[in-house]
């Protein structure tokens, strides 16, 4: 497929998984030639902060973000949440995340949940630095948490899976609904149509590889090349062009994260 757009970002992708050991640059490349110039990688522990940090080093238009992921409660500690204030300090990162609320599982420990996130929207604010978002089965309670400690400076819902008023209720906040190849499934219908309804302006595209293939490609590895098909599904999906869409998404990204065009 003819990618529309020649500068698009992927809001959310893990190239420092294990699963791209071995060909991270292979993998860049081949994104970079499918027209998507930029990649926000997110941290969901501290053991791979430092890895991630030196792969967006090396690749052209990655950017770290770094995080306490909430469905690894126990690969993180109090001391934790002060290496990741040093090195939001030290090195350049985007966001903080991928963090959030993760009650799917009926048996989540929601109290330790709620203070690591807490304690991380915090550290955000005082970097003065935007979200990335992991929520599940918890928008109610992230978006009165948001409320509750007044935090100002925006950021993602990644892979965004709730209602058109939560949806709303975010985009009052300043945060954006990251759109994942969960919108090229036809069963997805609840996303699409809140994908439809919002504006475009509280939009960003991302592929969260290695998982949420597309259609097409599930069971397979993800890949941040597509991210192509994420577009082409939501400009079907909201009757606009691709290229509108793709260039509309990408200044979006770069506003929140501070970011600027790659070359």
């Amino acid at each position: 497929m003819e990618t529309p757009c020649k500068d698009l970002i992927d809001t959310h992708c893990h190239l420092d998984a294990a699963v791209f050991a071995g060909d991270h640059e292979a993998v860049h490349e081949q994104a970079r030639r499918a027209g998507v110039t930029t990649m926000v990688v997110p941290g969901i522990s501290c053991r791979g902060w430092w890895r991630l940090l030196d792969l967006c080093t090396r690749l052209v238009g990655c950017y770290p973000a770094l995080g306490l992921h909430p469905l690894f409660l126990g690969d993180h500690c109090g001391e934790h949440l002060g290496e990741l204030e040093r090195l939001i300090a030290t090195h350049p990162v985007c966001a903080v995340g991928e963090i959030g609320l993760d009650f799917w599982d009926k048996e989540a420990d929601s109290e330790s949940q709620g203070k690591l996130f807490a304690d991380q929207v915090a550290i955000a604010a005082q970097a003065k630095l935007p979200l990335i978002l992991h929520v599940r089965k918890a928008h109610d309670q992230v978006l009165a948490m948001l409320r509750r400690l007044r935090f100002s400076h925006g950021g993602i819902v990644h892979s965004f899976s709730g209602s058109l008023r939560q949806a709303h209720r975010y985009a009052e906040l300043g945060f954006c609904l990251g759109v994942s190849g969960t919108v090229t499934y036809e069963r997805a219908t609840r996303v699409r149509g809140v994908v439809a309804a919002m504006p475009l302006a509280d939009l960003v595209l991302e592929t969260d590889a290695p998982d949420i293939a597309p259609a097409g490609c599930r069971g397979e590895r993800n890949s941040p090349a597509n991210l192509p098909l994420v577009l082409e599904a939501l400009s079907v999906i909201r009757s606009e062009s691709g290229a509108d869409i793709g260039a509309a998404t990408s200044a979006n990204a770069r506003r929140l994260f501070g970011i600027g065009a790659i070359d």
